[in-house]
């Protein structure tokens, strides 16, 4: 049985060494096509809108790269203007730097001062009594002893070079970065004009028969993708406005151009905010006399950046883009280990193609789940597994977040069953121990004593009660029953029928006799699977025997098989019914028109 996962666990982690390898050996091609791709999606809006005027492809990527250029020509322009003038004004401020470079050393005065002095002196002290006394010199009866003369070092003196040299050594650090740049700008051009093709050829290399889950990956891809650059642009420009607000507040000169810088250098996550907030920071230490206005500056930037890169941004890019916030931390790292300051850019829109490919491709599903912000364990799952914890903290804020939504009976239906369903079927198995299943049990009977408490305040669902007759409650089994019998007991309460659940006991019989069952009551036999119809036919015989005029209905919650063949089980007189579910069985109980779908009141404020 282990074969199959074993064998799926190493085609996806050699899958995984593969794609990483792939990656960092074509970094050179692919980091630039990774670029072009994601400034052709951003550009892709403004070549749609063009083409609906009635403009050619061609025409109307001209015009935007043109216009795309030429605005960041101007803007780089401007801010590089600034930052000369930065730059030529910080002389000026020469006294303030070395007066606040002064003033961080050690004082000499107070008692910080006196310690340091006292250390400093002790450390001397140590050092001049642990230094080697030096041999004495023997001197030759010979004569003097002459001094070698200290060797004279060698200087070897460049060649001035000449123009075309220092042009040349000027311009060589510009060249890779430019040339990098007019790769992307080629890739975004032929991205822009060959658009439609390149989709068609992707299209017909995968097959045809693929061809909706394909489209549905490239639109799912796209989609998240702008949606992302469109609230990291939202996101910057707010952070930028703020910042050159509260530096403009603050006094800090050219507050706009620090502003700019900080919605432009916050592409680049988490470094991105250090840059932005260590250029006013300096400038502030230069300007002002006193330290409260850098202090306000590093309070300004760690404040929103706190703020934005904690709260914001974790609620916008992992609701918009699928991706948790662990997993949009982790990728970060992994994309800046593999493409430097290029993968750190591009982690994001990167993670968000990978895990649209996890979701459409069932070969690499495994990274939809690892990276997705969507649950991967159901809610019934999620309560259990915290109980099998013995965390029943964690699994009652399951049942809440589930309570937003949900009624009560939806709760124990769809997830108070299954988990017990569950719960069943470990222990038959055996791998359930006794510590852990009395947890279980006990914090689900707590839950419902708390749920019973407040009378179905929580959305319960009310349904015309029948005038006469009791619903005799009876666990099947065990203790699961039980809990089960309890659940259906008090969704009748709730919903105004007249109802008594029992407890498991060797005498139940014999309570139950004390409650003088009629053919006007009923009882409802409550039982789970694995096991269920085996002891729910033998108690059902049991009721039949001692109580012949009372009405009898099956509850096997969850079972999911044919109803009418499972009622061919029991004995003559069968059982009335055989119900699946709480809601079901409550709405046949009421004598709804439609058993399936009952018409149901809500419930007021006051409960039922």
């Amino acid at each position: 049985m282990t074969r199959p996962h074993r064998s799926s666990g190493i085609r996806n982690s050699a899958i995984i060494i593969g794609v990483v390898a792939i990656l960092y050996a074509g970094r050179d091609i692919l980091i630039p096509l990774a670029f072009a791709i994601t400034l052709a999606l951003i550009l892709t809006p403004a070549v749609t809108f063009l083409r609906k005027l009635r403009i050619q492809r061609a025409a109307a990527v001209f015009l935007v790269m043109v216009l795309a250029l030429t605005s960041a020509g101007v803007a780089g322009w401007q801010i590089f203007n600034q930052f000369v003038g930065v730059l030529n004004e910080l002389p000026q401020y020469q006294r303030n730097i070395h007066n606040k470079i002064q003033a961080m050393r050690a004082p000499n005065k107070g008692a910080i001062g006196r310690a340091a002095e006292n250390v400093k002196e002790l450390g001397k002290e140590l050092a001049a009594q642990t230094a080697p006394t030096p041999p004495p010199v023997s001197r030759s009866t010979r004569g003097p002893v002459h001094s070698a003369a200290p060797p004279q070092p060698v200087q070897v003196v460049a060649e001035t070079p000449g123009d075309f040299e220092y042009y040349r050594d000027l311009t060589k650090p510009f060249l890779a970065p430019l040339a990098e740049f007019g790769i992307i700008l080629i890739f975004t051009v032929f991205l822009l004009l060959e658009q439609t093709d390149l989709r068609n050829r992707i299209l017909r290399l995968v097959g045809l028969d693929q061809l909706n889950v394909v489209t549905e990956a490239l639109d799912d891809a796209t989609r998240r993708v702008s949606k992302y650059l469109l609230l990291q642009l939202l996101v910057n420009v707010c952070f930028g406005s703020l910042c050159g607000l509260g530096l403009y507040l603050i006094g800090v000169p050219y507050a706009v151009l620090w502003g700019a810088v900080a919605g432009i250098v916050r592409i680049v996550p988490y470094v991105g905010a250090i840059i932005a907030g260590l250029l006013p920071l300096i400038l502030a230490l230069a300007v002002f006399d006193s330290w409260i206005p850098p202090v306000l500056v590093f309070l300004l930037f760690a404040t929103l950046e706190l703020i934005t890169g904690n709260f914001i941004e974790p609620l916008l890019y992992g609701a918009h883009t699928g991706i948790s916030a662990l997993a949009l931390l982790l990728t970060t790292v992994f994309w800046a280990t593999l493409w430097g300051p290029a993968g750190l850019i591009l982690s994001t829109p990167l993670t968000v193609c990978v895990v649209v490919l996890g979701r459409y491709v069932p070969q690499l599903s495994f990274l939809h789940i690892l990276l997705g912000d969507e649950p991967v364990l159901a809610d019934e799952a999620q309560v259990y597994q915290r109980l099998l914890a013995m965390d029943d903290q964690e699994a009652r804020a399951v049942v809440d977040r589930y309570m937003v939504d949900h009624s009560l009976a939806e709760l124990y239906d769809s997830v108070f069953v299954p988990a017990l369903t569950l719960a069943e079927q470990d222990r038959h198995k055996g791998a359930l121990d006794a510590s852990r299943e009395e947890f279980l049990f006990l914090s689900l009977k707590e839950m419902l004593a708390e749920f019973s408490a407040e009378d179905g305040l929580r959305k319960a669902e009310v349904l015309q009660p029948p005038s006469s007759g009791r619903i005799l409650c009876v666990p099947a089994n065990d203790e699961a029953d039980e809990i089960t019998a309890a659940m259906f007991g008090q969704l009748l309460q709730q919903a105004g029928f007249p109802s008594i659940a029992f407890s498991l006991d060797s005498s139940l019989l014999n309570t139950v006799e004390l409650t003088n069952p009629d053919k006007d009551d009923l009882f409802c036999i409550s039982s789970l699977p694995p096991f269920a119809f085996t002891h729910a036919r033998a108690l059902s015989r049991r009721l039949r025997g001692r109580f012949p005029h009372t009405r009898i209905m099956i509850g096997v919650w969850g079972f999911a098989g044919d109803k009418e063949r499972a009622l061919q089980r029991f004995e003559s007189p069968r059982p009335e019914r055989i119900s699946t579910s709480l809601v079901d069985a409550v709405a046949w109980v009421a004598g709804a028109p439609s058993a399936e779908k009952p018409e149901l009141l809500p419930v007021s404020s006051s409960g039922a």
